[in-house]
This record gives structure tokens, sequence and C-alpha cells, in this order.
């Protein structure tokens, strides 16, 4: 079970990077270039609640 739930765990994070990655590349990107510049401070929040 150990080792299923690791698998688990790595198979999240692996799919957690594409998706910020995603974000990061489109709405981020877009939002900065529109002169939204909060939405540098969402990213912040998501990526601490990821790193905990």
């Amino acid at each position: 079970i150990l080792t299923q739930v690791s698998a688990i765990n790595a198979a999240l994070n692996s799919f957690n990077k594409v998706l910020i990655a995603n974000h990061i590349r489109t709405c981020v990107k877009e939002n900065i270039q529109a002169g939204n510049d909060e939405v540098v401070e969402e990213l912040v929040s998501t990526l601490q609640k990821l790193m905990k």
C-alpha cells in the first residue's frame, strides 16, 4: 500500500507541474499583458498551497 500511495503522490505532483505550467503560459501571461498584476499574487498563493 505504501508503494501505491507513493506512486499516486508522484503522479499527482507531475500532474500539478503540468497544470501550473499551462496556467502560467496562458492565464497568467495574458493577465500580466493586460495589466492585471494581481494574478501574480494569486499564483504565489497557489504555489504556496501546493508546496505544503
